[in-house]
């Protein structure tokens, strides 16, 4: 790696992340994975991108059924983070033992103990290399209580 690549790689650690559950359905399959690539990219109307792992099972889900919920991860859910971060391959049932819903307004899983949510229709899709990029028109949401968001820094967490 050269100098001026190393000093990129360390500046993108700088940035600030925060951490967050993606729920996701398809049919009757349901699951969570813990993102960190995740921004609000529009006002008027709302609309939310989230970068996800090509090879996941997540993005075929996502890109099947076409909606997902973004959860804001409170400081004290580092656990809950680091569980959902796993490959599903380790984690097949990720959601079991967290209570969660079907978002009223798309039926992705929305994780009870988080700080707010929202649910998001897949409005377009773009192939990134090692990732894809989904941005979502925001269709619903809600805010469950007052508290810190979990971030990348405060967990311990590191990526890319």
């Amino acid at each position: 790696m050269s100098e001026s690549s190393t000093a990129a790689s360390a500046a993108l650690h700088l940035f600030s992340y925060g951490l967050y559950a993606i729920g996701v359905r398809a049919g009757d399959e349901r699951n969570a994975f813990t993102a960190n690539w995740v921004a609000q990219v529009s006002s008027d109307p709302a609309r939310v991108a989230v970068a996800v792992e090509c090879d996941g099972r997540s993005a075929g889900m996502m890109r099947r059924e076409g909606v997902f919920s973004v959860c804001v991860f409170g400081a004290d859910q580092r656990k809950m983070a680091a569980r959902l971060a796993r490959p599903s391959e380790r984690a097949p049932e990720k959601l079991a033992g967290y209570e969660h819903v079907d978002g009223p307004a798309t039926g992705a899983p929305v994780l009870a103990d988080c700080l707010a949510h929202v649910e998001c229709r897949v409005r377009h899709v773009m192939e990134l290399d090692d990732h894809v990029l989904f941005i979502g028109d925001v269709v619903g949401g809600g805010v469950r209580t007052d508290g810190e968001p979990l971030t990348l820094r405060g967990a311990g967490f590191r990526y890319g």
